[in-house]
């Protein structure tokens, strides 16, 4: 196998990876709509505060087309911190070895800079765990994926739920670039985000340069940022934003539902359940084609996944993090 280093945020990686992925993605989620490239150039792209790294591997039997593909994103805030990310490899190539390939020059990259831990996501199962397991790989993690049909019986819990926002607070609504009056808040309620995500830096003291940064990376991933937060009318919080849930939504019938972020001292009034509540409602209704929205939750946030339960968000898969020390 040969392995090549590839540019995450260039079209012509994107139009190379996007056969396989597709015919992955029809053997691995065969409900989903097919794979876009703005939802490849979103998995790829650099992000803000992160270095990337995408390897691919080319078998000689078809030297011009990937075998698979590994990327992980390194938090450039965190220069001894993990590498993240996920590794596939394309069913017309595998049992040749283009997996263990992939993870030995990742591992080589990552040691080149001074980071010796590997994080891997996969869609749970045997073949990831034997996978993992030859590896020396442990399993440390668990991510359920919940799907939302917006146009099945989840529309009318959403619609009741939305239509009962928690009293004391306004709500604000955008698309695309948050409101400059906003921007100072937003940073500081995206502050609060706890979870850490794959391949993106830990929040740490986000500045409004940082929102117009991620802003620019969706737009130039062809994705389009819906967001709805709420202030409150009364108190010292008066006019600032304590919680907010965004979407991403792109050429696609499905979406991606974002963060939803509620500050400490405004949590348990349901303010999180109306917001993502509400930000559903207006974007079924604003994309008449928009059917399915997915969001991934570590299974340990008790609290996210409940949420998401209550709005009629069903588990579809389950996805597995390995560890492997390199």
């Amino acid at each position: 196998m040969e392995i090549r280093s590839l540019d995450g945020d260039d079209p012509a990686t994107l139009a190379a990876l996007l056969p396989g992925f597709r015919e992955t993605m029809r053997l691995e989620l065969p409900a989903d709509p097919p794979v876009t490239e703005a939802l490849l150039a979103r998995l790829f792209q650099r992000r803000h505060g992160t270095e990337r790294i995408v390897l691919a591997a080319y078998d000689s039997s078809a030297p011009e087309t990937p075998a698979g593909v590994l990327k992980l994103g390194l938090d450039l805030g965190d220069p001894a911190g993990p590498g993240h990310g996920s590794l596939w490899v394309f069913p017309g190539f595998r049992r040749r070895g283009a997996g263990r390939a992939l993870a030995a020059a990742g591992g080589s990259a990552l040691r080149e800079r001074g980071r010796d831990l590997m994080l891997a996501d996969a869609p749970s199962g045997t073949a990831a765990e034997g996978f993992a397991r030859g590896l020396g790989a442990e399993r440390i993690g668990e991510t359920v994926r919940n799907r939302l049909r917006l146009a099945g019986p989840a529309h009318e819990v959403l619609k009741a739920a939305a239509a009962r926002p928690p009293s004391g607070y306004r709500l604000a609504h955008w698309t695309g670039p948050c409101p400059d009056g906003l921007v100072e808040s937003y940073a500081r309620a995206w502050s609060a985000l706890e979870e850490r995500v794959n391949g993106r830096p830990r929040t740490r003291r986000p500045s409004p340069a940082d929102v117009r940064a991620r802003e620019a990376e969706a737009e130039r991933a062809g994705h389009r940022t819906h967001t709805v937060a709420a202030l409150p009318e009364h108190g010292a919080d008066r006019g600032e934003i304590v919680g907010y849930s965004t979407l991403f939504t792109r050429d696609s019938p499905m979406a991606d539902a974002g963060e939803t972020v509620v500050l400490p001292r405004h949590r348990r009034h349901g303010l999180g359940t109306g917001l993502k509540a509400d930000l559903l409602v207006r974007a079924a209704q604003d994309r008449p084609g928009l059917l399915l929205v997915q969001v991934f939750n570590d299974v340990g946030n008790t609290a996210v996944v409940a949420l998401n339960r209550r709005l009629g968000f069903e588990a579809d898969s389950y996805w597995s993090t390995y560890a492997l020390k390199v």
